[in-house]
């Protein structure tokens, strides 16, 4: 197979990078970074969750979670609340401030990415999505194949 996987996971890299460059654009128009608007939208529709739990849900490094967290308090969208349970972490809640912007702008960014997908059938999402679930299992299993086969095996 030789570097053949490269030139995938370079593919893969280029298809998140112009995502990330165009769905930013709309999100960036409402005043908001792109991981700004990842914490606002896991946290739309919750009542709220702990860092690590956020940390596990967006796709925001653990150093960087801290400063955008602390940059979305300052704006007044989100709300830090030391956890009952353990005084060393916290707990964290969009604002109604934060809420009003969940509500206006996750739709907006939706439908605005929402266009790069219209023409695919049915057939392409699930094609795509069981790449996509394959790649994500053999990461999780630190690169070993899957232990249910997906093609048949010939004796």
């Amino acid at each position: 197979m030789g570097e053949r996987y490269l030139k995938s996971v370079r593919l893969l890299a280029e298809c998140m990078q112009g995502f990330e460059r165009f769905s930013g654009e709309s999100v960036r128009q409402h005043g908001l970074t792109h991981a700004q608007f990842d914490i606002i939208a896991t946290l739309g529709n919750t009542p709220g969750m702990s860092y690590k739990e956020l940390g596990e849900r967006t796709l925001i490094t653990k150093g960087t979670l801290t400063g955008v967290i602390e940059r979305l308090e300052q704006k007044g969208l989100v709300l830090r609340e030391r956890s009952s349970e353990d005084k060393r972490s916290f707990f964290v809640r969009l604002t109604p401030a934060g809420e009003g912007v969940f509500c206006d702008v996750f739709p907006q960014v939706v439908a605005h990415g929402k266009q790069l997908f219209a023409g695919y059938s049915e057939a392409e999402f699930d094609a795509l999505d069981s790449a996509l679930r394959l790649l994500r299992e053999r990461i999780a299993l630190g690169g070993m194949p899957p232990s249910s086969p997906t093609k048949k095996e010939v004796p």
